[in-house]
């Protein structure tokens, strides 16, 4: 969700919690690493370790985003399509193929702050604080190098905006121009002036 004012129109808000959950316990101490989980989530982003069937993390979370951006940028993942008989053959068959994708071939002609980011999230360990201000720092200095605004970007919805904004303006001032000229009330007409009159004799 976007937010609906001047002042929070650029700020993004998640609201979906749905499969959320506390990766500490009331006494500040981490959940315990477990194995043969099912995997939760959407199998298309889910990281390499939800599918083997770990406890997930704050690592899961973050390989997840970097597979959703990847597919923004790319279009498509090496691992859609993907035949199955059942959910689980289906779902066995997307962890092999991400397992045999490489970070390398996976961020292929992308900018390498993602390779970056894909070997940061995959090295971290279960328990591991994830370093954001580094993370933070590796995509506005990306943005940096490719010339776009940290501080105030020039978001998508802000150009289709404008565009839809100037589109409208021109759309009303082709009606005006094109909008036909009153025709003169009968008998109203000029009368010719006297050197019009004198050229007629």
């Amino acid at each position: 969700m976007i937010g609906g004012n001047d002042s929070t129109k650029n700020n993004i808000y998640i609201i979906d919690f749905g499969l959320a959950k506390c990766y500490k316990n009331s006494e500040g101490e981490h959940i315990p690493f477990r194995e043969g989980k099912n995997l939760t989530g959407t199998a298309r982003y889910a990281s390499i370790n939800t599918h083997i069937g770990y406890e997930q993390s704050r690592r899961d979370d973050l390989e997840t985003i970097g597979h959703v951006l990847l597919y923004f940028l790319r279009g498509s993942l090496p691992w859609q399509g993907l035949p199955g008989r059942s959910k689980n053959e289906k779902y066995n068959n997307i962890k092999r193929k991400k397992k045999e994708v490489t970070v390398d071939e996976l961020c292929l002609n992308q900018p390498p702050e993602f390779k970056e980011y894909m070997n940061y999230c995959r090295g971290l360990s279960f328990t591991a604080d994830p370093d954001y201000r580094y993370i933070t720092s590796l995509f506005e200095g990306c943005m940096e190098r490719h010339n776009f605004e940290t501080r105030n970007p020039d978001f998508l919805w802000n150009k289709n905006r404008l565009f839809l904004e100037r589109q409208t303006l021109k759309e009303s001032m082709m009606r005006v121009i094109a909008k036909p000229a009153a025709a003169p009330v009968p008998g109203t007409t000029k009368p010719k002036g006297a050197a019009e009159q004198g050229n007629d004799q």
